[in-house]
């Protein structure tokens, strides 16, 4: 049975069979019957990382350990808050401090991060809306205006599905609600290229 590890772009954590493509860590979120039913942060360091480091090894939801989350690939990791991981991930997180609008230390950006993806005392993940879908780079999360998730590219919108995303759809037109963080698609638009599990994105 899969464990309930599967981080969505809206930020739900969801139990999936599917293999994500990159683990984040928010703290601890479990306790011996799994993960916790409400909490959804310890901690404002989101970090995105590779499944594989140095050979370390780890039981998934060990007890007073970090909980493991699961992203199908970084776009869906920086909808849901999170940012490339200083140790794993040293070279992407260097260029993503390049990229991004917020100067500072670690913390300054992770402060700022955290005021933009999570609304306070009640863990749900903020949303942001009324914002001009052609001025959004490749690599955003929205919601259509089906109320439907999924990632734009190109000329392209592809809903979301834990399992991957479905065909290409023509982009939303108008205003949309942007799923993943200002600071983040300012990354983006700077320059950052986020992989996305997409064919034509390279992933």
């Amino acid at each position: 049975m899969p464990l309930q590890n599967r981080v969505k772009p809206d930020g739900e954590i969801i139990a999936h069979p599917a293999r994500g493509g990159f683990m984040g860590n928010r703290g601890i979120l479990h306790d011996a019957n799994g993960l916790h039913p409400k909490r959804r942060w310890a901690h404002q360091n989101w970090v995105c990382c590779v499944l594989s480091f140095k050979g370390r090894r780890r039981q998934l939801m060990a007890p007073r350990h970090y909980t493991e989350l699961f992203f199908l690939d970084e776009a869906v990791a920086f909808a849901a808050g999170h940012r490339p991981c200083a140790e794993c991930r040293a070279a992407d997180y260097r260029r993503f401090r390049a990229y991004c609008d917020v100067s500072g230390p670690a913390a300054t950006l992770d402060r700022q991060l955290h005021s933009e993806r999570a609304v306070p005392r009640v863990f749900r993940q903020r949303r942001h809306p009324d914002v001009a879908v052609h001025d959004l780079p490749d690599g955003a999360f929205v919601f259509d205006h089906e109320g439907q998730t999924g990632v734009l590219f190109g000329d392209a919108f592809h809903r979301y599905q834990p399992s991957g995303y479905g065909p290409a759809q023509p982009r939303p037109r108008g205003r949309v609600t942007l799923l993943t963080p200002p600071s983040s698609v300012a990354a983006f638009r700077n320059g950052y290229r986020p992989q996305i599990a997409l064919k034509d994105a390279g992933g």
